[in-house]
């Protein structure tokens, strides 16, 4: 459940719950609301349903804690972990540790929930307003050793008592960060203004009813004689889960099992998965530039790019939904659509079988072994993956062709030197090379994407093929449609113009963000008919570009439609106003609507959740300095680029306040840092310019402004800035290029004739 804290924001909060594709009630379906009546109801016609499922995974998401859940050693067992022993023990039949808590201060805390079972088990502890956090002294089921997560998920980091991410803190906070996903019919109740949990859940684990949903009807049609009971019927069931396609069905695992936003307590029934939640895209830093997982992603975001799912594999294909265990075991699992003649061959996989000839692959000096045959396995190769929490192995869904000969290129991994780790990535692209025929020329968007996100101006051909393919899957058109802001233009404008219409959803959110423009009402007239699009995903995303347009502009039932689109906006935020992201969000809402004592009230409560969240004391900032309070601004800046000295664009901002307060000797120093970090930024350069030709430094201030002429040659500002601090100086000769060019971009301008005669004159 440790996550990062950038990742809870509008675009990529973790906050986890179930979403079910569900078909519309039918004429015959019961009229009475429906209830949880809890799994025990469904022992009696379920039986072998209920008993696969009892010991799988979701029913050890969450119990309470006693002796026949808790798999941890509590028989005075101690942990020493930086230099502090901590210590596990019962006392009258409760289970307590002694460790570091609120603020580093060292107590002992009684453990009310497990949390999982299988290769971890954490546990929950409660702390007063009705939070329940999870402590990072985690029980390895496997090797049967206490161990602290923190070590392997922040690994190099310091987390200390006043951050975010320390375990008594909102980071590690099982309400918001894991609740939805570990019990039925959860509800998190957050009161927003007291910062009060009231969560309450119907089963402790992941039931029956968390799929299927309250099954208080359905009980009833049960009970009915088989002549009672209508052909045309749902069984009394609002979530349907048989005859239904494969994206549905994928849908309903989705909400759990995808790193997203989430809009809001799960409850059935929901038409769409994107009116309940907003998946992270494939896209650095979650995953490598081809797609492959790097952060932890829960399934979902990998297997929507995956070939299986373009051709509707479904979850059920390979797992027993009950069990959740595979349905068959080892190369059988992909030989129920893969002939076997095909692909189980060593002409195919180039590896030995599980026969026992041969010797094991011994690495790192004995450490690491690899069992003969492991190599003729499908899924070493098509689903290689990673170790998260330290111990929980998880594979990539993603289910792609090796591509080792793109390793050193993108940095990315490859199943071949998982296994191999002794061995180049350009051996085995040799191999792969003298094994398969040109496997290098099959499709794979990573040298686009890697492109794209280090701004090469060469990925937009890439991003465009990727968008307009029919071949390409819809999570990975939406990633292309994302990194098009990167690259302003005609063509791309244009193109981004036609997605906000796109059959998908996660298109037309990337679209609606990446949104430029023209004027106000091109504002208005594009981006007004997405209030009504059919998920409340793309709603959202639409509703925080427009919040802030005029009132005047509108007519009455635009604004009328506004108005409850905002309200939606809101409500969804507050659901989630525990993290810091969701604060800042409303701040820039009510920013924007010049709703500015709001818009404080949010970005500061986004910093008192997280001291470290440095966007909302960016916009903070901001805001302070459009209210003239330069002080506060200063200070907010500061705090960001000393704790965050990667943020150039921050040294930046910093630069321009500072010489807007006259401090010049701060503001040069800081604008020459920016300066030196984004040095692909002309204004950056242009502002310092300006200031060192205010300073008195004319020579700094010529290299300055050249370079933003370079970047910029055809930017009237930057060239006008030149010309006159070459007439300063009685430099006609320098002057007149730049001249000439203002003059050839503004034929009309007679400013420009006057400044260009003036020059010749001279000379």
């Amino acid at each position: 459940m440790l996550k990062n804290r950038y990742s809870a924001s509008l675009t990529s909060c973790f906050v986890i719950s179930f979403s079910f594709f569900i078909n519309g009630c039918r004429t015959n379906q019961p009229q009475q609301q429906p209830v949880f009546a809890g799994s025990h109801t469904c022992i009696e016609c379920h039986e072998t349903e209920y008993h696969t499922w009892k010991g799988s995974d979701h029913d050890h998401a969450m119990d309470t804690a006693v002796a026949s859940t808790v798999l941890g050693d509590f028989n005075n067992a101690t942990f020493e972990h930086n230099g502090f022993t901590s210590r596990f023990y019962t006392k009258d039949g409760k289970y307590y540790v002694h460790t570091k808590g609120p603020q580093g201060v060292p107590g002992d805390f009684q453990i009310v929930y497990t949390f999982g079972g299988r290769p971890l088990q954490q546990y929950l502890i409660p702390f007063e307003k009705g939070r329940f956090q999870t402590l990072p002294l985690t029980w390895d089921t496997q090797r049967k050793v206490w161990y602290d997560i923190t070590d392997s998920v922040y690994k190099g980091q310091e987390i200390k008592p006043d951050d975010w991410l320390y375990w008594t803190n909102n980071g590690q906070n099982w309400n918001g960060m894991c609740a939805e996903c570990h019990s039925t019919n959860l509800r998190k109740n957050y009161n927003p203004v007291t910062h009060v949990y009231h969560t309450t859940w119907s089963e402790i684990d992941v039931s029956c009813e968390a799929c299927h949903g309250p099954g208080s009807e359905h009980n009833k049609w049960a009970a009915l004689s088989e002549r009672a009971r209508k052909r045309d019927t749902t069984y009394g069931l609002i979530v349907q889960t048989g005859n239904i396609t494969s994206q549905q069905l994928v849908d309903q695992c989705a909400y759990c099992h995808a790193r997203r936003t989430s809009f809001g307590d799960f409850i059935h029934p929901l038409k769409d998965i994107f009116d309940i939640m907003s998946p992270q895209l494939p896209v650095v830093p979650n995953y490598y530039p081809d797609g492959q997982i790097k952060e932890e992603d829960y399934v979902y975001g990998s297997f929507m790019q995956s070939k299986m799912h373009q051709n509707k594999v479904r979850c059920t294909n390979c797992h027993d939904p009950h069990s959740l265990k595979l349905k068959k075991q080892g190369n059988d699992l992909c030989l129920q659509c893969h002939k076997k003649e095909n692909y189980d061959t060593y002409a195919h996989h180039h590896h030995k079988r599980f026969t026992g000839e041969g010797s094991p692959l011994v690495l790192d000096h004995g450490r690491k072994t690899v069992a003969v045959g492991e190599g003729s396995l499908c899924i070493n190769c098509h689903m290689p993956g990673q170790y998260f929490m330290g111990v929980d192995f998880r594979r990539d869904h993603s289910m792609r062709i090796p591509r080792p000969d793109l390793s050193n290129e993108l940095s990315t991994p490859n199943a071949c030197t998982q296994c191999h780790t002794d061995k180049p990535a350009s051996w085995a692209a040799a191999y792969t090379k003298k094994w398969y025929s040109n496997p290098t020329s099959r499709p794979n968007f990573g040298k686009t994407m890697h492109r794209a996100d280090q701004g090469d101006t060469t990925a937009v051909p890439g991003l465009i093929s990727l968008i307009n393919s029919r071949q390409t899957a819809n999570i990975v058109r939406a990633a292309a449609t994302g990194y098009l802001i990167n690259f302003p233009g005609t063509e791309t404008d244009t193109l981004n113009r036609a997605l906000l219409t796109d059959a998908s959803s996660l298109v037309r959110r990337e679209a609606v963000r990446n949104f430029s423009p023209h004027d106000l009402d091109d504002l208005i007239q594009s981006l007004f008919p997405l209030l009504g699009d059919s998920t409340k995903m793309v709603r959202l995303e639409a509703t925080s570009r427009l919040a802030g347009v005029p009132r005047k502009n509108l007519d009455t039932l635009q604004k009328q439609l506004l108005s409850k689109n905002i309200d939606e906006y809101i409500a969804t935020m507050n659901y989630s106003a525990d993290f810091a992201a969701s604060r800042h969000n409303l701040g820039n809402l009510y920013s924007n609507m010049g709703q500015f004592p709001e818009a404080v009230e949010q970005y500061r409560e986004a910093i008192r959740i997280d001291n470290q969240f440095y966007p909302a004391k960016v916009n903070l900032a901001m805001l302070y300095n459009g209210l003239g309070e330069n002080g506060k601004a200063e200070k907010l800046l500061k705090e960001v680029v000393k704790n965050h000295p990667g943020q150039s664009q921050t040294k930046y901002s910093l630069g321009l306040l500072l010489a807007e307060m006259k401090k010049y000797d701060e503001a040069v120093d800081y604008l020459q840092q920016a300066a030196n970090e984004i040095p692909e930024n002309p204004r950056v350069h242009y502002n310092l310019g300006q200031l060192l030709d205010f300073s008195g430094d004319t020579a700094g201030a010529e290299k300055a402004l050249r370079h933003a002429v370079e970047l910029d040659p055809e930017n009237v500002q930057f060239l006008i800035a030149l010309t006159q601090l070459y007439l300063r100086e009685g430099k006609y000769k320098q002057a007149k290029p730049p001249a000439l060019k203002i003059y050839k971009l503004n034929p009309n301008d007679p400013d420009a004739r006057k400044l260009l005669d003036f020059i010749n004159s001279k000379l």
